[in-house]
This record gives C-alpha cells, structure tokens and sequence, in this order.
C-alpha cells in the first residue's frame, strides 16, 4: 500500500486507453497503481519495454519499471480498471470477476448484459445495485458507456428528469482519439471526414435507453424514447463534438432548458468526489462555443459543455455539445465510476 491507498491493478494496460488510466491514476488520493495486466507478448516484460508511451506526461518512473503481468486472476490486487481489447475483453473480465475481482470496465462487452449496469455516475448510481444480482459469485463488472454516449447522455438527462422526451437525433463528429493508437491512417483523416465507425450509431441508439432507464425488479426498464444517430471521425485529436436535435412532448420554453442543465448536480457532486467535475453541465453563451480546442479540458476534462441552444424547425430544440473522449467518455469517467463504488460501500470487502 502507499499512503494507505486502495491498491488496483489496470488489465490491457499497455494500450492508449491503459496508458490513459495510468496517467490519471498516478497521483490519484484514493487509488494506488500496484500492479499492470497486458496481453502475453508483452507479459514479463518492464512496461517501459513492452509499451509505447504516447501520453504527453513523463513516464512515473515506479511505473517504468513495473514488470507485466499476464491478464490472469492472479493478480493481488481486488479491485481492476479494464482497458482491454474488446476482442478478449469479454471473457477476461468475467474470469475476474468469477474468482472474487471487483472489474470496473471500460469495454463494450458486458454493457447489455442485464445484470451488468452501464452507468454514468452522475446519471444512474442506483443501476449500481445490480451488482448484487450478477451470476459471477463473489465478484462483480460494472461498465463505462461509449465516449460517444456519455455527452449524449449527460445532456440528456437533465431534460428527461424535468421534461418527457419524444425522440432524439444526434450527429457526431468524434475525435481520431477515439479509435484508439495508431488509429485511421493519416493518409485517410487529413483533409478528410469518414462517414462511418464500425458499431458506434448502434450503441449511440440504446445505451443511452439503458443507462437512462429504471431499475425495476433487479432489471433495467429503457426509457421510452427514440435515438437516430449518425456517426463521423473527424481531424480532431481529442474531443467528440455532437449536433443533437430534440422533440419533447411537451415543448420547455428555453430557458428552462437552459437552468435545467447549469443547476444539474448529482452524487459525485454531494461526496465530492475527485474526479467529480464541479459542474456535469457547462451551457455556453458564445455562438461559437464550444469547441474541442477550447472547451475539451474544462474541469479536469470531465465537464460535458452545451451551446448554440435554438429553436429547430423540424423537431423542437438544437444545440451542440462536446466531451472528452478519453478522459470523461473512457478512463476518467470509469475511475469515477470506481471513486463512487468506494463511497457507496460497494467496495469494502475487496479492500
């Protein structure tokens, strides 16, 4: 232990979204890293050796000279952040899950099953119960969304709190970031938009349904309304920019949209949580806010911000809004799933 930290372990460790995990996590007050997981080729090996450092912090040394560990429940630490690969994702994390790891993931592969909660800690802390149901014995998986989503969804939410939503449109425009390193060839972003990310409108039209849903009898009833959802990579490094159209069925006046999104605060703000922003919500009076370059950083990169909130002349309401995607919609917003689990008690026993 350091400092009396909690000791967690990172699976797929070596990857962007591992690398990630590390930097936020280096200096973190609660967590302390004891111990990195990656694929067998880089297993044994110091992680200085068996990684590409492409974060644009300094190495920890400690860390450097971390020798790798194979993604096998052996590990001493009970608690895992899971960066991996969805294509072993999937029956890596239910293995740790199985032998008694608590498995806080940033993987797509458990996020629709329905004892798995897909949660946004300012959105659904009660979906976090749905721990107690899972068929993993003493162990658990809880689930960070897409990048995409989480501004979709942290937008939405105020509004389906206070008003009935009838159906929604969104077009992204998500940053090169977001499919991880190397990513799209640059010969193919550079003066470029790709119309298309392999799988991305599909989850952007249900996890919003599922994370904004009820937990009803130990299961997640979707909320009642409808997503489109059309998806591009763009030449941005850092920050999923999104145009959402809104129908209501029940037509707000726009300030009260407005208030509903600057006086939004949940539980990560009640406990105070590290990496808790202090405002979820930031609406933007400028016509030309925001933007990734400008707006992608605001608290601690965890802020969602909104702005160009107007009348639409097919559905109700139009605005824009941006979101880190590797920071918010990836390893921050899945450390502050784990900083949640801590103060709700979910964690006692792995500690």
């Amino acid at each position: 232990m350091n400092n009396n930290k909690i000791n967690v372990a990172i699976l797929g460790a070596t990857g962007s979204v591992g690398q990630k995990f590390i930097e936020l996590l280096s200096n973190h007050p609660w967590f302390n890293i004891a111990e990195l997981a990656a694929s067998d080729r880089s297993a044994g090996k110091k992680y200085s050796e068996a990684t590409n450092w492409i974060m644009q912090t300094h190495l920890d040394k400690n860390i450097a000279e971390m020798i790798v560990q194979p993604c096998e429940p052996k590990l001493k630490s009970k608690i895992v952040f899971s960066a991996l690969d969805a294509s072993v994702a999937g029956e890596i994390e239910e293995a740790f899950a199985k032998n008694g790891y608590a498995v806080i993931s940033n993987a797509r592969n458990h996020r629709f099953d329905e004892d798995v909660p897909l949660v946004i800690p300012e959105i659904n802390p009660e979906h976090l119960d749905l721990i107690y149901h899972q068929k993993f014995g003493s162990g658990f998986i809880v689930t960070n969304p897409n990048c995409s989503t989480i501004g979709l969804a942290m937008a939405l939410k105020p509004l389906y709190d206070k008003f009935e939503i009838e159906s929604v449109n969104v077009v992204t425009m998500q940053a090169v970031s977001g499919g991880g390193y190397p990513g799209v060839p640059s010969m193919d972003i550079i003066d470029n938009v790709i119309p298309f990310i392999g799988g991305e409108e599909d989850k952007m039209e249900k996890e919003p349904r599922k994370i904004l849903g009820q937990l009803k009898n130990n299961k997640i009833e979707f909320a009642d309304f409808k997503i489109s959802a059309s998806c591009n990579r763009v030449a941005v490094i850092d920050g999923h920019t999104e145009v959402v159209q809104i129908k209501f069925k029940n037509k707000p006046i726009k300030n009260e949209i407005i208030n509903a999104w600057n006086n939004f605060s949940s539980e990560p703000q009640k406990f105070n949580l590290p990496f808790a922003p202090m405002n979820p919500v930031i609406y933007l009076e400028n016509e030309k806010y925001p933007q990734p370059k400008l707006h992608r950083n605001l608290d601690k990169g965890m802020a969602v911000s909104i702005g160009r909130l107007r009348d639409c002349p097919i559905f109700d309401y139009k605005f824009v809004l941006l979101s880190h995607n590797t920071i918010r919609g990836a390893a921050g917003g899945t450390i502050l799933i784990a900083e949640l689990l801590k103060a709700k008690g979910y964690l006692e026993k792995y500690l």
